[in-house]
């Protein structure tokens, strides 16, 4: 085992608990485990099994990474890019105040909310996935059924704890070894049909150097099984995308009945129209009308 330690600092009002609480939804933690200053997190990075195990401080947070495997530079470097995609360290929530501050419904929510932020998922496959596992569902059985899938196509690090699998372990599925699983079969061929072509090479999930969602949007979209909320969140989730409109999300619409206090929720089209007044900084109003139903 190789093992790697740095720090990062983190910005003044960082809100470890929104951390926290995103990665320890699974109170079993077979993949992720928190503590009210601590997270760790298996992963498979390069195809390797990594532990993240990270300690919050004031000021920054420690972090170590206990490798099953060679520690190489694009290793060292790849760690560093999820930790921060883990850690909602990706989009700054400074732009959208400033540009709500006269806002007279986003702007209280903001000031109510703090330095609130968008915490991602380690990688996009990730993000995506756990999209398509939680169409459609409730909470709680959506959780479970990323319990089974990681305990399914994972690989377990030493530590004991399973990392989430990537496109290579889940396309090996089949279509049975799913649905005997409680999955859906419409849920389970679309978690294959992405999982085979990214392992593939027909679909890439990277983004090209000038950050333009564009390419890989459309690509999605191409895929049978998914449609403009899976990929809107996964931006969200897996890219750290600064402008994604969530109005397809019956929480956001939700929330903005409760902001509009109106009797009933808006629908799509006019939800749609409403968030793209906060355009280039849509994610962010999504993360606060949803942050707004939680008191």
């Amino acid at each position: 085992m190789n093992t790697l330690h740095w720090s990062v600092p983190l910005p003044a009002g960082y809100r470890r608990g929104d951390v926290l609480a995103f990665h320890g939804r699974d109170a079993e933690g077979v993949a992720e485990q928190v503590t009210p200053d601590s997270l760790r997190k298996a992963i498979l990075q390069h195809g390797v099994p990594v532990l993240l195990d990270v300690s919050f401080g004031a000021k920054e947070a420690l972090c170590r990474a206990d490798i099953d495997g060679p520690l190489t530079k694009s290793m060292q470097d790849a760690l560093h890019e999820v930790l921060n995609n883990i850690l909602g360290l990706r989009i700054a929530p400074e732009p959208f105040a400033q540009l709500v501050a006269d806002d007279p419904l986003m702007g209280p929510l903001v000031r109510a909310n703090g330095s609130l932020r968008i915490v991602q998922s380690a990688t996009p496959f990730e993000a995506l996935t756990w999209a398509i596992i939680g169409q459609q569902i409730n909470l709680p059985f959506a959780i479970a059924l990323r319990r089974t899938f990681i305990l399914q196509a994972g690989r377990r690090h030493s530590s004991g704890l399973w990392c989430y699998p990537q496109a290579r372990d889940v396309a090996h599925l089949n279509l049975e070894e799913l649905t005997v699983r409680k999955f859906s079969r419409a849920k389970a061929g679309t978690l294959l049909r992405l999982a085979r072509l990214v392992h593939d090479g027909e679909l890439s999930l990277a983004l090209p150097a000038t950050g333009d969602v564009t390419a890989v949007s459309q690509a999605l979209l191409n895929v049978k099984g998914i449609g403009p909320w899976t990929v809107n969140y996964a931006l969200l989730r897996g890219y750290g995308y600064a402008d994604c409109s969530l109005h397809g999300d019956v929480a956001i619409r939700a929330a903005l009945q409760k902001l509009l206090n109106e009797s009933s929720k808006p629908d799509m089209a006019r939800t749609e129209l409403w968030l793209r007044q906060y355009a280039p900084h849509r994610t962010m109003a999504a993360a606060h009308l949803w942050a707004s139903l939680q008191g």
